[in-house]
């Protein structure tokens, strides 16, 4: 970490990824080590909600037709198969990962483009692809929020995380992941994240950093 890396709690956001119930254990998508990170993600949004930082829960929505969907998944939708389908349970944020109260997805809204409020400070995004700045307006909420700091937790490291976070650093983010809030990651993983300077704090530092970030302010 150096004065051009290091972050800055104070100005920092979370950004989950593709935290859904169809990427739990025993379902549609199921992600190995996902639900095992789970109380992990839900600790650090609970504490960038209590500390009053923004927090984005990015999700993914593969419509009936399969026309949004990834080329590589493309026909398994064809064929039939409901994976994270617009209005089902299995595309809603995992259990114990949104705000007490909060609504389920509006999946037409997300679609549209929009961001949906789920509570003060939080909201829900729809990404068309791997990455959470593609096609999206992550980049411009964050900077309208003066956000320069994004933690990432999600699933999985190798494809959406990665490429999310590869995208922050080509916008000149500050980055900190949170390894055991992150499914698949390895440790050539990690290396290589601390090598374009990221870093690298388990869930329970990074919450406890933005806590005190929030302490200090107040």
């Amino acid at each position: 970490m150096d004065a051009h890396t290091a972050p800055r709690f104070e100005a920092a956001a979370l950004v989950t990824i593709d935290v859904q119930r169809d990427t739990l254990d025993g379902r549609a998508l199921e992600i190995p080590g996902t639900s095992a990170a789970l109380a992990a993600m839900a600790a650090l949004a609970d504490a960038f909600r209590r500390a009053g930082r923004p927090i984005v829960h990015v999700v993914r929505l593969y419509q009936e037709d399969a026309g949004n969907v990834d080329l590589c998944r493309r026909e398994l939708v064809e064929g039939g198969a409901r994976i994270l389908a617009p209005g089902d349970e299995g595309a809603e944020l995992a259990p114990g990962l949104a705000p007490n109260g909060a609504p389920g997805l509006d999946a037409d809204g997300l679609l549209a483009g929009e961001l949906q409020p789920l509570g003060p400070a939080e909201w829900a995004m729809y990404k068309p692809r791997w990455g959470a700045f593609y096609e999206t307006p992550l980049e411009d909420h964050l900077r309208g929020l003066e956000v320069d700091t994004i933690a990432f937790c999600g699933a999985n490291f190798p494809n959406c995380p990665r490429t999310s976070i590869y995208e922050a650093s080509e916008r000149d983010f500050r980055i900190v992941v949170a390894p055991d809030a992150v499914s698949g990651i390895y440790d050539r993983g990690r290396a290589e994240l601390e090598g374009i300077g990221v870093a690298l704090m388990d869930a329970a530092g990074l919450a406890e950093a933005t806590l005190g970030a929030r302490a200090v302010a107040g």
